[in-house]
Order: C-alpha cells, then structure tokens, then sequence
C-alpha cells in the first residue's frame, strides 16, 4: 500500500469521529491526504463516558496538546483508580481498590504478590490493594500527578466532559486541515463488499478511498450497508443499560482523583468528579429492571427529585468479528462496546487506530485485514474477560441480578482458568503465563481483583512474622515523590 489513502471519508462525529480525525491528520501530515468528517446536525451522540485509562494521555501527548489546555476547556480531573464498592457481600470485602500502576509501586507492590500467595495458602495477611500502591495513597491524601517533584513513569487517566472532549478534539482536527461537512447520510451504495460512495439528504455524493465509520451503534457503513456480523457478549455481560444524572459539586467534599463504582441493586452506579459537576449513572441489566425502576433507584441513592433531569440509554455489548476489510473501517461504537465499567471505551478507539496505520504502513506479507481484526478481536475479548471477572466473582446474595451474575453467564474461557487455577492452590504466576498471549489487563490487575474481591478459601491461620509497616513504607514513597 502507499503511504496513506488518498482521501478518507469518516462518517459521524463524537469523541471517536473528531479522535480519529485528529490521529489520521496528524500520522499523514504533509501526505497530500484529503481526510473529510460527515456529521449529521440532527443526530446526537452518546457523550456520557467522561472516564478514561492511561492510554488517553499517549493521544494528548502525540497531538502535541498539553493538559492544561484540553482538561481547562473539559472540566477535567485526574483519575488515579477505580474504587469498587459494595461487590461484595456484607461478610466479605465490601470495597477494593484498583490503581493505575507505576515505577514507584515496585518495593511494595513485591510484597503484595507476597502476601496474597500467603493468603491463598491459608495464612493470614494484609491483602488490601490500597495498602501496596502509590495511586491509592494519592486518592487518600488528594495528591495529584502534577504534583510530581521530579519526572517518573507514574501511570494516570482522567475524567471529562465528553460532550466537550468531542469539541475541543473538532478544534484540533479543524486546525489539522480535516474538513467538516454537515450532512445526514441517507444512501451507501456498495459493490462487492466495497463502499462506492456515500449520498446525503442533502443530495451530497461523497467519494473516498477509505471508509471510516464512527456513526455509533448504528453502524451506518459496516451494519447496515456492509452487513458485517456482530458477536454479541450478552451471554457473559447482562447490562444493556444505563441512565445518568449529574448533580452539583459539593464545596465542602475535597475532589478525589478515583472514579467510584457502586454495586446497586441491578447493577452498578459511576461517580465521577469533574471540575464543575458530579456525572452520575446507573449501568443496568433490562432483564432484571425497568428504565423507571432504575431511574428511581439512582435518583433515592443520589437524592435528588424530579427537578434534574435524567437522560436514559440503551447499548450494544459485543464487537464486529470484521473491524477492517476492503476500503471500510469501523471505529468506537460501531466497531463494538464493553460497558464502561473499566473506562476502556477511548483506550479502544486508540489502540484500533493505532493499529491500523500499522497494518497500512506494514511492508508483512499476508493478509492485513485478518491480521487486523484478529488482534482487535483480541483486544476486545481480553477487556471482555477481565470485565466479566467483576460480575463473576461478586459474592453479593441480596438480588436476583447479582446471583445470576455469578451463576448463570456464559464464564469465557481464559477467566474460568485462572479462577479455577487460583482456588486450586496452583502457582498462580505460570497460570498467567499460560494465557498471557490473549490478555489485555495484566498481572497487578488479576491480582488486584482477585484479592479485592475476597477469592479466598482457606480459612486463615497466624502468619509468624507479619509485616505492618507495609502502609507505612507506602506513604513514606508517596512523600518523597510528591509536593
């Protein structure tokens, strides 16, 4: 292949349409590209995903865009972690935190594998995540990753207005030479299981080379014109759901950098801080609750009446089994979606992109188009497994939902091994390596949620030497790192 396409047509707009503008702008800049984006003015987006993971900040940093100008223009806060509350029941551990990871977690973090091998053998030990890494000492003493004294790897993610990323990121490819057409899409015609153009209401026919589709769960491009199969996870994630309500900031309540996940009655609850507002919503199975029941369930635990109002979604949980094949590439929500319970929506949209201009660029042999879908699909049923974990191994009993979250999903096949390796007393660390090729979500993580989660089924005994300067060790870390 040359270089980069002549021209590329992305069809819908959005946090994934104005990301990939920006990313194909950037990567083919001084090419001679024509890259042309196609929005609708009377189709909304999604726009409450306001969380991200790490990745996020390798985008900002390759746009050349520094965090005071994009988090100012989005209300943005840092995010260090998830704290993960009330999975479990009222007799185990109610909450775990999960921390993003760095260099400086290295002294303690040993001695967390440690410890909760020793547990698994029966001994008692100190197996709190949040006693053995930086990030969860950053959440309890409201340290900031600008905080950092001096230039260390220190792993970090954000929250955002996702409406307003949208924007800002529009600037960006505006600014890059993308051109921006308003239009509303009413014909695809294809041809051999290629796109010929795309004709507009507006009676605008628009040809390219490549084909980007960023029209959300619709699928224009790749569901409804190319007719590609969708996968569904269903079977293993039963939400389908969701409904959000932001609130006002309390002046009173210091802005942590965690988002929190709140186990609800069908489902879970986020609670993200931004610098103007709180984002609240209730992820949801529809099998187990209705869209008025599961409104009222989130405004009681939030307390706020009817005055705010709630705006409720519907989700497709699965992925495409082609995510790139002739001139048509899907990208974010029509290429498929994990529910935003580990913020992984953005993470994808990058690592897709990133991958294929690899895949272009690349002078292998073979086909590009298995290669590609097959490390997407990869990708996707990796975050699938680690997602699935949550659920599978939550010991509440006080719900239908949470009983048949344990009982009754479809358990994918990497998750049943490690679980079945890790109760079975078998090391745990050659289990992990076993199945490493197909995880995306690695060893502080399997360890994070299974020690979180309370997998323990030894009872305990004494340890004869216990170290309880572990938390100790940790702040000392913290304070030598950070102002």
């Amino acid at each position: 292949m040359s270089l980069s396409p002549k021209s590329v047509l992305i069809v819908g707009g959005g946090t994934a349409g104005w990301m990939t503008a920006c990313f194909l702008a950037k990567t083919w800049k001084n090419t001679g590209i024509k890259i042309q984006l196609l929005e609708s003015d009377s189709i909304g987006t999604i726009g409450v995903g306001e969380g991200s993971t790490p990745y996020l900040k390798q985008f900002f940093d390759f746009l050349g865009v520094t965090e005071t100008d994009w988090m100012q223009y989005c209300d943005a806060t840092y995010k260090m972690g998830i704290s993960f509350e009330d999975w479990a029941s009222p007799q185990g551990s109610k909450s775990y935190f999960h921390p993003f990871f760095s260099e400086l977690d290295i002294p303690t973090a040993t001695q967390f594998f440690s410890n909760v091998n020793k547990r698994r053998q029966g001994f008692s030990a100190d197996v709190s995540p949040a006693h053995y890494f930086v990030a969860a000492e950053m959440v309890r003493q409201n340290i900031m990753p600008n905080q950092l004294k001096e230039p260390v790897q220190l792993d970090y993610a954000y929250h955002f207005d996702a409406g307003k990323l949208g924007l800002f990121l529009k600037q960006v490819a505006l600014e890059l030479g993308v051109e921006h057409t308003i239009g509303t899409v009413s014909e695809v015609p294809t041809q051999n299981g290629l796109i010929q153009s795309v004709i507009t209401k507006e009676q605008h026919q628009i040809t390219a080379e490549l084909f980007v589709d960023c029209s959300g769960f619709r699928g224009l491009l790749s569901k409804q014109a190319l007719n590609r199969q969708f996968t569904s996870y269903s079977d293993t994630l039963f939400n389908d759901s969701a409904v959000a309500i932001p609130t006002s900031l309390n002046s009173n309540e210091l802005t942590k950098p965690q988002t929190r996940s709140v186990a609800l009655k069908s489902g879970w609850m986020w609670d993200i801080p931004l610098t103007t507002r709180r984002g609240n919503g209730y992820v949801y199975s529809s099998k187990f609750c209705t869209p008025d029941q599961a409104e009222t369930e989130l405004r009681d635990t939030l307390g706020v009446d009817d005055s705010v109002s709630a705006r409720h979604l519907k989700m497709q949980v699965g992925r495409l089994e082609q995510h790139w094949s002739g001139n048509c590439l899907s990208i974010g929500l029509s290429q498929g979606f994990i529910e935003p319970l580990e913020a992984t929506a953005l993470m994808l949209v990058q690592y897709a992109l990133h991958h294929f201009v690899d895949c272009w660029q690349s002078d292998q042999q073979g086909d590009i188009y298995a290669r590609y879908n097959q490390e997407m699909n990869r990708m996707f049923d990796g975050i699938r497994d680690y997602i699935a974990a949550h659920y599978y191994l939550n010991t509440r009993t006080d719900s239908a939902y949470w009983k048949a979250c344990r009982e009754d999903i479809k358990v994918p096949h990497n998750l049943d091994y490690l679980v079945q390796s890790w109760d079975q007393g078998h090391t745990f660390e050659d289990a992990l390596n076993r199945v490493a090729p197909s995880l995306v979500y690695l060893r502080p993580s399997w360890y994070c949620i299974l020690a979180g989660m309370g997998r323990f089924n030894l009872a305990t005994v004494p340890l004869e030497a216990h170290n309880h300067d572990v938390l100790r060790n940790l702040q000392n870390t913290t304070q030598k790192w950070f102002d």
